[in-house]
């Protein structure tokens, strides 16, 4: 015996309403905004002395963060691992993830990483826990390209997002977009300041070391150099090098992380290969000899540069020669640090020189097990005393697809200097 037709249809549509529901319930559940929080389950792992030369390889790029941890990068998610000398990324310390917002950059200060997703939250994570610090909206991200598969441009080249200080050290947090830029305290998520921006003629190039955003603005004229004050958000200075081209692209130069913190800056216009250094602090920037030329890395108060396979160090603000090194053969300067510039050699040694002497700190190979020196060095990265390089295959080029393009399944190097 059946159920009579009206009841039958009535229990067909409550089945049908029930069916819909779940799926409404499970398809929600699945595309809803949403963030999950995986705590530490351990102690914060002490500061490591590994011995110089190669500690590891890893198949993403990491920041170093309070010589303690390192911190990576994914299409939805930031997480750390520990400890900072081990040979291969391992299961997670923390992690934190959010959908469906992507993440476009992060950065370290002291116990503190700040991640950006792309719809424009700003959120900080305590790196000895992995607890929220704090969230705060940030202005909307411009359009960032897809990161290779190690996410060394979210980690290690962060755009529009940086640090500095103030004069009385507080730590201030920068974010910049295609409309707007802010300041945050990054003690707590406080927004200091905001103002609106005029987009496409305007582009941001990192922070000084004595509290200051730099951009290059060429919304109404001639491209000019701006100085805003990262507490306030004033604009302090608007300067052009003298003889500056129309158009300028300006590079930083001695950063701390990123374009974060730095002091100095290459200016160049169109068709100039080696442009002018310059010092960057409070007022206008100083002309600095010692920076001319694409090649000059400026660490501490020297400026090393190679050319025609001699190394040389001078000083930074009069261009004098202070040391030279012919013995080292062709190098390639890959990053510094303080107290550290790092060159690689034709045969990929990693020498690693005091700037200020020229005196050898350490020198190896960048090979580990039988992967062999057969690469050419791509994104860099310093900080603590650990540099980390990408292996990039000899014949790879910029439109190489991930699996042409890196050496192996793991091409981050990681290594202690």
């Amino acid at each position: 015996m059946g159920f009579p037709t009206g009841r039958r249809r009535v229990v067909t549509a409550l089945a049908a309403v029930l069916a819909v529901g779940a799926v409404a319930a499970v398809v929600y559940r699945v595309l809803a905004p949403a963030e999950v929080s995986t705590v530490a389950r351990g102690a914060y792992p002490p500061a490591a002395t590994p011995e110089v030369g190669v500690i590891g390889r890893l198949p993403v790029a990491p920041l170093i963060v309070d010589g303690r941890l390192r911190v990576y990068a994914g299409t939805r998610q930031v997480y750390a691992d520990q400890p900072v000398d081990g040979k291969h990324r391992v299961t997670p310390f923390w992690s934190y993830r959010r959908w469906p917002a992507k993440l476009v950059g992060v950065l370290a200060s002291g116990t503190t990483v700040v991640s950006r997703w792309s719809d424009g939250t700003l959120v900080a994570l305590d790196a000895r826990t992995g607890r929220v610090a704090w969230r705060a909206d940030g202005p909307e991200p411009e359009p960032v390209p897809k990161p290779r598969r190690t996410f060394a441009s979210t980690v290690w080249d962060q755009a529009g997002l940086h640090v500095t200080r103030t004069a009385d050290g507080r730590a201030v947090l920068v974010a910049a977009g295609r409309r707007q830029v802010g300041g945050f305290a990054l003690a707590d998520g406080r927004q200091l300041w905001r103002a609106d921006l005029q987009g496409g003629c305007r582009t941001d190039v990192g922070t000084t070391a004595t509290g200051e955003l730099i951009a290059v603005d060429g919304c109404a004229g001639p491209a000019t150099v701006e100085f805003r004050d990262a507490a306030t958000g004033a604009v302090r200075t608007r300067w052009r090098p003298p003889g500056g081209a129309n158009e300028l692209v300006v590079t930083p130069v001695g950063c701390v992380d990123g374009h974060s913190e730095c002091r100095g800056l290459r200016t160049a216009g169109p068709g100039d290969d080696a442009g002018r250094g310059w010092l960057v602090g409070v007022g206008e920037p100083v002309a600095a000899p010692g920076l001319d030329g694409p090649d000059a890395e400026l660490a501490g108060e020297r400026a090393v540069g190679s050319t025609g396979g001699v190394l040389t160090g001078r000083s930074a603000r009069t261009g004098e020669e202070l040391w030279r090194r012919a013995d080292l053969g062709p190098v390639r300067i890959i990053a510094a640090q303080p107290g550290r510039v790092h060159l690689l050699t034709e045969r990929n040694d990693l020498v690693t020189l005091d700037p200020s002497t020229g005196a050898g700190r350490s020198r190896f190979a960048m090979d580990i097990g039988r992967d062999g020196v057969g690469w050419v060095p791509g994104r860099a990265y310093a900080a603590d005393g650990y540099l980390a390089v990408e292996r990039v295959r000899e014949q790879a080029t910029p439109d190489s697809d991930d699996q042409a393009y890196f050496l192996m399944s793991e091409p981050v190097l990681l290594t202690a200097t």
